[in-house]
């Protein structure tokens, strides 16, 4: 209905009306609502937004939204956007643009910034230099409480944060001050006696994944960035911090899908581009259960025999898949969080093997008895009974001790969530049924 209203205003030209309701809008909201309008009305809206909050909007919008305004926008209208923008967010807008407004982007912008950008735009994509700011406001440890609040007053309106603030010495970061701090302290103390020198820090080549558990753990609002000599070069904020998370995330779920990450929003990505990051890996499961399928022609003659064995087949191998997929999910958690190492193997696997056991316990009794009541077959019940339980510790031990050698030699544990650990498990749910069958039956 905003949407409508809002056309309907541009359409019988009430810009006053526009602009008031955009004035009164959230920036993140506004980006959200252009996004429904065509390119042509959503540039014209553009236009009417306030100057204090058009950077902001703008920052907010998707990489077509911002590549077409960048294409449409006068060179003072481009200059206005730029001057206003974060350092951080243009380095972003620049990483999505096309070579052509990249150069007009960098053409339009100061000398300075044009070589800081380029600075920026040198970093390896998932490094902490990439999304790091350098501005921030910095202070010396001779100065006092009055005269710092004077320099954040003249200063911190170009600042991305001003919450905590950097003392540094020759470029070197040697303590940290909060604007809690000087805002509670008397005027003429000096900030050599607020400082923090405890102070947590990272590398610009540190991975942006660890900078993201770091905000998670120590509950930070930003953390400084520190070059090779150790001089202070910049700092990440928590909404950077959160874009990793949310990035990181869904790089995650999109593996445990068995679909090759997509950094596009689901509507923006074509229909080849969704066919070929999925079509690869259902070829390399399918391929995987052509091994399930081998395995079962092997005992061709056991149900040749006994044709009822074939009929338990799916359900022993979907628990079974189920089973590691539940541990491999809680494993891949606790990497994740950095709550389970490497080094925990032997506590997990025996933790899990009791868990398997337990529950391995209960699905025998439970479908034991239920094959026994339904078919009056007491060998045939104790075959599905033990199968469970056997399937149930070599899944549970395989979900766990996958996604852990995973992350031991480098890859991502996520790899080996519920797909490939599914099509593992039930190659040897098969191995476990048949032999218990034959086994019993003397097949």
């Amino acid at each position: 209905m905003e949407r409508e209203h809002l056309s309907n205003l541009l359409q019988n030209r009430q810009f006053k009306m526009v602009r008031n309701i955009l004035k009164t809008m959230n920036e993140v909201d506004i980006a959200t609502l252009l996004d429904d309008f065509d390119d042509k009305e959503m540039a014209f809206a553009f236009r009417l937004i306030p100057k204090d909050k058009a950077a902001e909007v703008f920052a907010n919008m998707n990489d077509n939204m911002q590549s077409y305004l960048v294409e449409v926008f006068s060179e003072k209208e481009l200059e206005d956007i730029l001057d206003d923008l974060y350092i951080d967010d243009t380095v972003d807008m620049l990483e999505d643009l096309p070579a052509n407004l990249v150069t007009r982007v960098l053409d339009t912008v100061s000398q300075s910034k044009r070589e800081l950008l380029n600075l920026l735009l040198q970093y390896p994509d998932d490094s902490t230099g990439s999304i790091m700011t350098t501005e921030y406001i910095s202070l010396r440890q001779f100065m006092t409480v009055a005269e710092s609040m004077a320099h954040i007053k003249r200063t911190g309106i170009h600042k991305e944060s001003i919450y905590t603030c950097y003392v540094t010495e020759k470029r070197k970061l040697i303590g940290i001050v909060s604007a809690k701090d000087l805002l509670t302290s008397d005027d003429e103390m000096h900030i050599a006696d607020l400082m923090k020198t405890n102070i947590i820090s990272v590398n610009t080549h540190t991975d942006q994944e660890e900078v993201a558990d770091l905000f998670r753990k120590y509950n930070l609002i930003a953390l400084p960035v520190l070059d090779r000599d150790e001089h202070l070069v910049g700092i990440v904020t928590f909404d950077d911090a959160i874009d990793v998370m949310v990035e990181e995330a869904t790089e995650d779920i999109s593996k445990m899908a068995a679909v090759s990450p997509s950094e596009k929003p689901y509507f923006e990505t074509s229909v080849f581009t969704h066919a070929r990051n999925r079509f690869v890996w259902l070829l390399v499961l399918m391929i995987s259960a052509t091994i399930t399928g081998a395995i079962i022609g092997h005992y061709e003659a056991a149900f040749a025999a006994l044709p009822l064995l074939v009929s338990f087949i799916p359900m022993l191998m979907n628990t079974g898949g189920s089973g590691g997929a539940q541990t491999s999910a809680l494993i891949i958690r606790g990497l994740a969080l950095k709550e389970i190492t490497f080094g925990d193997m032997p506590r997990v696997v025996f933790k899990e093997f009791r868990v398997s056991i337990l529950v391995g316990i209960i699905l025998a009794l439970a479908n034991g008895i239920r094959v026994y009541i339904i078919y009056q077959n007491f060998s045939l019940a104790f075959v599905i009974a033990a199968s469970l339980v056997g399937i149930m510790i070599g899944s549970k031990l395989t979900g766990c001790v996958l996604p852990l050698c995973a992350k031991k030699i480098g890859m991502d544990p996520a790899i080996m969530a519920a797909p490939l650990i599914t099509t593992i498990v039930d190659t040897f749910s098969i191995l476990i049924y048949f032999n218990i069958a034959i086994y019993v039956f003397q097949l």
